[in-house]
C-alpha cells in the first residue's frame, strides 16, 4: 500500500530523540501507545513508517521507525504528519459525542440561522487545542480558500454537529462575546 485512499490523521512528528533517529511524535490516538498497533503510518505522499518501538514521555511518545537510520534523517521529519488509511481503524462503533478529526473535514459549515457560510477545509493542532480551518462562501456559491480562516473548535464555537446532515453550526467567536454583553454581563 502506498499513501492512504481515505486518510486519518493518527500524529505528528517532532523533534528528534537523542541520536539515533527516534522521534517525538505527538499522537491523535486515544491511548497514546496505540500508535503502533495500526500498521503502517504513511505521509501525505505515501512514505511508510514501521514502529519498531514506542515508548511515552510526557505528553507525546517516543518513537522508533524502521525506516529512519540516524538523527539527520529524524531531523528532515520535523512536523511530518502521519496516517493511516480509515480501513485499518477498528470496526467498533463510536460513542455518539466520539469521531474521528479527519471526519470534519469537508463539512459544511453553517451560522445559527441555518444559512451556509462556507466549509473545513483543514483541522490543526499546532500544540494548544484543536482549529477549524474554513474555507468562507464566495457570492457565487464557490469556496474562498484563500480567505480561509480558523477557529477554536470547542463546543462553544461549535455546538452542533451532524455528520448525516454533512454540516456543523459554527459561533464565531465575535457572535459569543456579543452574546455574553446582551446577557447583561459585565466586564470586572
Amino acid at each position: 500500500m502506498t499513501k492512504p485512499d481515505n486518510p486519518v490523521l493518527m500524529g505528528v512528528i517532532g523533534a528528534p530523540h537523542g541520536v539515533r533517529g527516534e522521534l517525538r511524535v505527538k499522537p491523535y490516538t486515544g491511548d497514546p501507545l496505540a500508535l503502533g498497533d495500526y500498521g503502517t503510518l504513511y505521509d501525505a505522499q505515501g512514505r511508510a513508517f514501521d514502529v519498531t518501538d514506542i515508548r511515552p514521555q510526557k505528553n507525546v511518545v517516543v518513537v522508533s521507525f524502521e525506516q529512519v537510520k540516524g538523527r539527520t534523517e529524524a531531523e528532515a521529519l520535523n512536523g511530518v504528519e502521519l496516517f493511516v488509511d480509515r480501513s485499518q481503524l477498528p470496526d467498533e462503533e463510536l460513542d455518539e459525542d466520539e469521531f474521528f478529526v479527519a471526519d470534519l473535514v469537508g463539512l459544511a459549515v453553517h451560522d445559527e440561522a441555518g444559512e451556509k457560510t462556507g466549509e473545513v477545509i483543514a483541522v490543526h493542532n499546532f500544540g494548544a487545542g484543536d482549529l477549524l480551518e474554513i474555507a468562507p462562501l464566495t457570492p457565487g456559491g464557490g469556496l474562498a480558500r484563500k480567505q480561509a480562516f480558523l477557529v477554536e473548535f470547542s463546543r462553544e464555537t461549535v455546538p452542533a454537529i451532524d455528520f448525516d446532515a454533512g454540516r456543523l453550526t459554527l459561533v464565531r467567536p465575535g457572535e459569543i462575546e456579543a452574546r455574553g454583553q446582551e446577557g447583561g454581563e459585565e466586564d470586572e
